[in-house]
């Protein structure tokens, strides 16, 4: 076809310059929120047509989906989810339950689960718990009758909850394993394994553990792999909490570390460490000549603060990706709770640990 003839026909096929004055007013009196009907009225098709072009693609022409998505975002026209959900049952919607929004350990999480959302055409909303497991109960049975699941990343609710849950959404768990209820979970295991050894191996023979908080079920995970290795490695192992998983929270512990005694502290997640790290500072306690001090997650500004601190490094981003794909795929039904492969997590030497002080323990 010639050039001329294919651009007359694009000119016959372009929407007019101007909205309709009936339409426009309408627009206007709504605010500008547009339906499937002021489509069909500026692309000149049947409602019907506009559903399917949108809701189905390739199910009509190419030239007339092509005009319709045209008018679509002429309009600025968005699917209302909740409408969707009518015929449907699902609202393309999920839920990503944080402890802490503030946390920028769930800044990866949540840049992982909303790519992961995005990529499959879902919307992702978050709330969070305030490290509450009332809060956490009272945020779910909110947003559970608008969404096709739910991602709970360091759950504070017991197992017995989150299992009932589960047998009404699909769900998945990030660092909480639970059985018959789809995880994603970091190498415990080699993560604290590789940390106390490094610390054992600069000499540390006395090391506290600044435990998270109560219901944290990783916290807990952690402290029992603390001591078989402890025990392993002949060491003396103290634990200290629980605690905020906070900077406040690793601050407020410095009393109980000064009382221990210890040569090395590894605190719940490198909030507490960075916490426990200005405390030391302010009380003339050198980091790392007389205490080392070392956490998890290596989340950001862990190696902005002075001295730089070690870590145990959890792909994060990873993490939510791997729930929310994991999500879908429930949602799917397509999909196999069983347990996968953990994670895989690195230790990140940094300058907040060296050879453990042979002098005495001492604030300055």
């Amino acid at each position: 076809m010639p050039a001329e003839q294919r651009s007359a026909l694009d000119a016959e096929d372009a929407l007019p310059d101007e909205l309709p004055p009936e339409l426009a007013a309408r627009l206007q009196k709504r605010g500008g929120t547009a339906t499937i009907y002021d489509i069909a009225e500026l692309a000149g098709v049947n409602p019907s047509t506009v559903s399917r072009a949108l809701s189905k693609p390739g199910r009509i022409s190419a030239k007339t989906e092509k005009r319709i998505r045209a008018a679509a975002e002429r309009l600025e026209f968005r699917f209302n989810p909740m409408a969707r959900a009518l015929p449907t049952g699902r609202t393309h919607t999920l839920a990503l339950v944080v402890a802490d929004i503030t946390n920028p350990m769930f800044f990866g999480i949540v840049r992982g689960a909303e790519q992961a959302a995005s990529a499959a055409g879902y919307t992702l909303i978050i709330t969070e718990s305030q490290e509450s497991g009332a809060n956490e109960a009272e945020a779910i049975s909110r947003v559970l009758p608008s969404v096709d699941g739910l991602v709970l990343a360091t759950t504070r609710l017991d197992d017995e909850r989150i299992s009932e849950i589960a047998a009404r959404k699909p769900l998945v768990a990030i660092n909480r394993d639970i059985g018959g209820v789809a995880s994603v979970l970091p190498e415990i295991e080699a993560g604290v394994t590789d940390l106390l050894e490094h610390l054992v191996g600069h000499g540390h023979r006395t090391v506290s553990y600044l435990s998270g908080p109560e219901n944290s079920w990783i916290s807990r995970r952690r402290w029992e792999i603390l001591l078989d290795v402890a025990e392993r490695l002949d060491v003396g192992l103290v634990e200290i909490g629980p605690n905020p998983p906070t900077i406040e929270g690793g601050r407020a512990a410095w009393r109980r570390v000064i009382a221990a005694r210890p040569t090395a502290v590894i605190a719940f997640n490198d909030l507490m460490a960075i916490g426990v790290i200005q405390s030391a500072a302010a009380a003339g306690v050198n980091v790392p000549g007389s205490l080392s001090v070392a956490g998890f997650d290596d989340i950001f500004g862990s190696e902005l603060i002075v001295p730089a601190l070690t870590t145990v490094r959890a792909q994060l981003v990873l993490a939510g990706q791997l729930a929310v794909e994991k999500l879908l795929g429930q949602i799917d039904d397509d999909a196999d709770v069983a347990v996968d492969e953990p994670l895989a997590t690195k230790l990140i030497v940094r300058e907040s640990t060296a050879e453990a002080r042979s002098g005495p323990w001492s604030t300055g």
